[in-house]
């Protein structure tokens, strides 16, 4: 099979079946304003009244950054340097591992809304609360931009779907329906649209192999063409692709999201136990694992099918991001309402991701930013001030989505930003929850080391690329009059006065530094972070271990090293007091009330409603911890 320059637009069935996607989605919203507690109260519209339960809490956890970007750019990447971005498999599972374990159990215990109000409890410092926020705000209104921009994008160069109309599509209505149906609809919508992306990808991989001439056909051709590689293991950090770049690399980048993201983190808070919340994090390695797999084989039947006759190098797209749209509608335009079905899933990981970061958002400014400094606001009208929230946050993102063109490879570019913001905010939350001398000095100014390491390799990167290796690509399978045209424009490129670009022997020698793989970014930062946090925190003063509330502290030395005595683990502990669980609840009701060290807002809402008191009594979630060392 060859690519064709000529490919068909989109019919009436396909327009049916992507307005489908959007009332579905929009009435999904619809349903939960007007049913249960109709999002009257805070508790409902940012925590679903935490009695979620575990199996679409994982599923949204799952799609909320399996955005467009990845359904564009997995496949892409597969396409064109081949498979080693399946070891992010591996990575995933240590990422679970570690946000299940270390990370969800201190913001469980707590009894959050905003990830960030731990800060403050840990640090006894707003500043570094207020710094982390706004950090997460930048971080989710640069991401969700890409996520809105890229899809609609690469749907308008290949097949001509309006540009800016889908823009305001896509953000209009999840605006919509996460403004009116709070996190319950952000939740659910998820679940639908993961179904919905499941259907797409399996469309392209069982019609495009069918064309090929089977799965056998399709791996013999990408085992010719390079395209299957899972060994290599270099140990050069300027490799883009490695065994340890990504197992390691990834594992930072990834952790920045499922560790300690508002976002996430705010999902897993919604189930009704610990135990939910853990199985919800949990149930993530196959589901990621699944649309993982779902993406790889759809980039490597697309290459099976294009192996003689690159669309890009003959003209019919203009960027890697554009495969998979042109693909689609190259084999799936025969039957119409199946490009409609794939469009549907790629806009359905873009809604899934900015209803995600919609909600986050209006969660971390309204607890991070509005109360506090309007500290006795009437829940009703906090209700509605974080509905606004989320409308403003909405709009922002589409008059942030345009920037995103400049940014390359949606894949690249989206993993970039959370290495380089998400790195230091996982820093930041690292260093408080495993480092019990740090400070709020310390902590301050890790964060800024961080973000000026990261955005300073980071950008150095963007400037002067590095060089990648990649498997070759062909046109010598296309139609006569594309392959002369091609070294025609080449002949021609060659005779022009046009400067070629610049040669990298000609960077300069610091560009060396920026050669580094971007899945670095984040560990980067994170050792940044630490190493200029707890030296600030020893030079200015650190705190001292016994002094720190337990609750919000890991026990890492009970996490990695069970197997030892107690009495061995609890010199681990380095002065924290998890044994002195009594003494640390007595002194809690003494200063923070009947209710131990749990959120301000949280024991507000409780001395106001003495039912949902009661109700948290009863199911358990006011009690202490289970854990040996007192957590």
């Amino acid at each position: 099979m060859t690519a064709s320059p000529n490919i068909p637009s989109f019919a009436i069935a396909d327009y049916v079946i992507f307005s489908l996607l959007l009332a579905v989605s929009a009435g999904i919203g619809i349903f939960h304003a007007l049913t249960g507690g109709r999002q009257k109260t805070t508790h409902e519209f940012l925590m679903a009244n935490r009695n979620m339960n575990p199996a679409p809490v994982a599923m949204s956890l799952t799609v909320s950054f399996m955005s467009a970007i990845t359904i564009l750019g997995t496949p892409a990447e597969h396409y064109v340097y081949g498979s080693m971005y399946s070891l992010f498999g591996i990575s995933y599972t240590l990422v679970m591992i570690c946000a299940a374990e270390l990370y969800m159990p201190v913001f469980y215990h707590l009894r959050l809304t905003s990830a960030y109000e731990y800060l403050e409890i840990r640090f006894n410092s707003k500043l570094i609360r207020i710094m982390g926020a706004i950090t997460f705000m930048c971080q989710m209104v640069l991401y969700m931009g890409i996520a809105i921009y890229a899809p609609s994008l690469a749907l308008n160069a290949v097949t001509g779907f309006t540009l800016w109309g889908s823009v305001l599509t896509c953000g209009l209505v999840c605006t919509f329906y996460t403004t009116i149906g709070g996190m319950k609809a952000v939740l659910w919508t998820d679940v639908f649209q993961l179904g919905v992306m499941i259907a797409g990808f399996l469309a392209v991989i069982i019609q495009g192999s069918i064309n090929v001439g089977g799965w056998g056909k399709v791996m013999e051709i990408c085992e010719e063409g390079g395209r299957i590689e899972f060994d290599n293991f270099s140990f050069d950090p300027t490799v883009r692709h490695s065994f340890w770049s990504i197992c390691i690399g990834g594992v930072f980048t990834w952790l920045a999201i499922y560790g300690i993201n508002q976002s996430q983190v705010q999902r897993y808070l919604t189930c009704r136990s610990e135990r939910d919340a853990r199985i919800a994090i949990y149930l993530n390695v196959p589901g990621l694992g699944l649309i993982l797999a779902l993406a790889a084989c759809s980039g490597l039947v697309m290459y099976a099918h294009y192996h003689d006759c690159d669309p890009k190098s003959a003209g019919y797209v203009s960027a890697n991001d554009q495969l998979m749209p042109y693909f689609v509608m190259d084999i799936l335009s025969f039957l119409p309402g199946l490009p409609g079905l794939f469009v549907s899933c790629m806009f359905s990981g873009a809604l899934s991701t900015v209803s995600s970061g919609l909600n986050s958002l209006a969660a971390v400014a309204g607890e991070d930013l509005v109360r506090q400094y309007w500290k006795n606001i009437p829940d009703e009208r906090y209700t509605w001030i974080t509905k606004g929230l989320a409308l403003l946050f909405g709009l922002l993102s589409l008059f942030m989505a345009w920037i995103s063109s400049m940014m390359g490879d949606v894949l690249q570019a989206a993993l970039s930003i959370f290495g380089m913001i998400g790195g230091p905010l996982l820093g930041l939350f690292s260093l408080a929850m495993f480092f019990p001398w740090a400070n709020w000095k310390g902590a301050a100014s890790g964060l800024i080391s961080g973000l000026i390491m990261s955005f300073w390799v980071g950008i150095g990167g963007f400037l002067y690329k590095p060089h990648v290796d990649k498997p070759p690509l062909t046109t010598a399978g296309c139609p006569t009059e594309i392959n002369n045209m091609t070294t025609t424009m080449a002949a021609m490129t060659m005779g022009t006065t046009t400067p070629a670009p610049l040669p990298q022997d000609s960077y300069p020698e610091i560009a060396n530094y920026y050669a580094i793989s971007y899945l670095y970014y984040g560990a980067i930062a994170w050792l940044t972070v630490i190493f200029v946090g707890l030296l600030v925190s020893f030079i200015t003063g650190f705190t001292k271990p016994e002094d720190v509330n337990p609750k919000t502290i890991c026990p890492l030395v009970d996490k990695c090293c069970c197997c030892l005595s107690k009495r061995t683990r609890t010199s681990g502990y380095f002065g924290v007091r998890f044994g002195d669980v009594d003494d640390v609840k007595k002194e809690e009701e003494e200063k923070y009330g009947p209710y131990g060290m749990i959120s301000v807002e949280v024991q507000a809402d409780l001395d106001e409603d003495p039912e949902k008191t009661k109700a948290m009594e009863a199911n358990g979630t006011m009690t202490g911890l289970e854990h040996e060392s007192g957590l």
